[in-house]
């Protein structure tokens, strides 16, 4: 059943579990069971040879261990240990102490959170993760809820690293666009040069990174968001009561030290970042084999093993304060224990999700419908909207933002040379824009899994509040992606696209204020 219709079963079926039971694992693991079933035609024993295949190349590729993934769960692991640590110093207390003087409202404490994502552009996970262990103490100050707070860094992560030609996902796009250059024969304009000039194209991304703001100051909370914000601010709960323990969660599980200094938090975040950094410029000019630029570095480094590095430093550092500071209220291997216990539902949810990614890869989901698209026969000027829609479906089903633009762009390329080539790099960004779209959209994503940790929330809640918010930036840029095709311009849809987000934003403002 690879290839055809039925290949999507597997990704409605865990959607539609979602949405129902709000239970991430049983619903990956379902849509595991039922893909697994399709690709052997119902035959039981088959299907669980290849669940068991499918976990084991997890750990181990081609006859070696598949390092990627295991720096990725080991940092997650350490990050963890991190986390404890800053709260057994003191330190989160302090550092929320300290800027709830400085940045004396909810506003301004979202507001921050979401210049703390644009800043920190070099990569999505590490943006996920940075961002919420330095804005989770001012927030959970100001009563913000882990739901608010985990939307604020994932509408501030993919958005911005894919619009961002110095990140791992820029560098990523631009030698995917430098290979469909080569092999389509454009040769007027460079694939940095045609990322660049994609960037107002992603209307999408900068729809969504214009909403952050507009929630933040106009306390826009609707859906499921409003619920979660009501709470927060009315009894002080930041997560839901109702479900279970989340990534990140150390409440009651040891005593904080009283007498904790800013320098306690800010110091191991700023050598984990650092450390991070420096590891990722490293690891990609040794592997630029002598052709070293900024583009060349991001296109080659080691993301997971830097962020390993970074992580190791920074327990190391976090565990010297805690060894330095006077009658600690815990000791050092019990804070360790409780930091990784807390990353374990991020790593369930994480290793289902590679799992059902997978799968679906077996089924040739995203082969099939970018089929769909290749043998299309519609007018030009309604190929930047079809590329959106079927991009984000594709991100949707597969969970997967890269493995959309490595499917999806050839495709976009080849169509528009063919019938319409003004409407290149329109296209192509709205294959960029619509993956980010579905990113935002489902419960497989690592960038939305991690952005659920980062902000210690639960991860369905995450899903849930995120995807009024994703629909409201994406109807926005689909009217934007319609004036494109039919006037071929560039400034009028942006223009267009951004007052929207602004009218819709502006109206639900005011209808919510009137009800209240």
């Amino acid at each position: 059943m690879e290839g055809t219709i039925f290949s999507l079963i597997p990704a409605i079926l865990m959607l539609v579990l979602v949405l129902v039971t709000r239970n991430v694992l049983l619903s990956l693991g379902t849509g595991i069971v039922a893909g697994a079933l399709l690709i052997h035609d119902f035959s039981i024993w088959d299907s669980l040879k290849e669940i068991g295949i499918i976990i084991y190349t997890i750990f181990i590729s081609e006859g070696s261990l598949n390092t990627g993934n295991l720096l990725l769960l080991g940092f997650l692991l350490l990050l963890g240990i991190m986390t404890a640590f800053l709260q057994a110093s003191g330190g989160s207390r302090a550092f929320g102490e300290w800027m709830i003087k400085r940045v004396k409202t909810r506003v301004g404490a979202q507001a921050m959170s979401a210049v703390l994502g644009i800043i920190i552009f070099i990569d999505d996970y590490f943006n996920s993760l940075a961002v919420g262990q330095i804005a989770r103490p001012l927030t959970d100050r100001h009563k913000i809820s882990r739901a608010k707070l985990a939307y604020i860094i994932d509408s501030t992560s993919a958005p911005v690293t894919v619009i961002s030609p110095i990140s791992s996902w820029g560098a990523y796009i631009i030698g995917i666009i430098g290979g469909l250059f080569v092999a389509n024969g454009i040769t007027d304009i460079g694939p940095l040069e045609a990322f660049i000039k994609m960037i107002p194209y992603n209307l999408y991304a900068l729809g969504a990174i214009l909403l952050v703001f507009l929630v933040a100051y106009l306390k826009m909370d609707i859906g499921p968001m409003k619920a979660h914000e009501q709470r927060a601010i009315q009894t002080g709960e930041l997560l839901n009561p109702k479900q279970d323990r989340v990534p990140g969660d150390l409440t009651d599980t040891f005593a904080a030290h009283t007498d904790g200094k800013i320098y306690h938090l800010l110091v191991p975040i700023g050598v984990l970042i650092l450390a991070t950094v420096v590891s990722m410029l490293v690891t990609g000019a040794n592997a630029s084999d002598g052709n070293v630029s900024i583009i060349s570095i991001f296109a080659n480094t080691n993301v997971n093993l830097s962020l390993f590095i970074g992580g190791t430093i920074a327990v190391l550092t976090s565990f010297v304060f805690h060894g330095l500071q006077r009658k600690p209220k815990s000791n050092a291997g019990k804070i360790i224990v409780e930091g990784l216990k807390t990353m374990l539902p991020a790593i369930y949810i994480l290793l289902l999700a590679w799992t059902i990614g997978s799968v679906i890869g077996t089924l040739k989901t995203g082969e099939y419908l970018a089929q769909i698209v290749d043998n299309a026969s519609i007018s030009p000027a309604w190929l930047p909207l079809l590329f959106f829609l079927i991009a984000g479906f594709m991100a949707l089903a597969t969970g997967t933002s890269w493995g959309t633009f490595g499917i999806m762009l050839p495709i976009a390329a080849e169509v528009t040379v063919i019938t319409d080539i003004s409407m290149l790099l329109p296209s192509m960004a709205a294959v960029l824009a619509g993956s980010v779209f579905g990113d935002h959209c489902t419960p497989i994503s690592d960038t939305t899994i991690l952005s659920s940790t980062g902000a210690g929330a639960n991860h369905i809640d995450h899903v849930l509040t995120q995807l009024p918010y994703a629909i409201l930036a994406a109807v926005s840029a689909g009217i934007g992606y319609l004036i494109i095709g039919f006037t071929n311009q560039v400034v009028f849809p942006l223009i267009a696209t951004l007052v929207i987000v602004l009218a819709i934003a502006l109206i639900l403002h005011f209808l919510s204020n009137t009800k209240s």
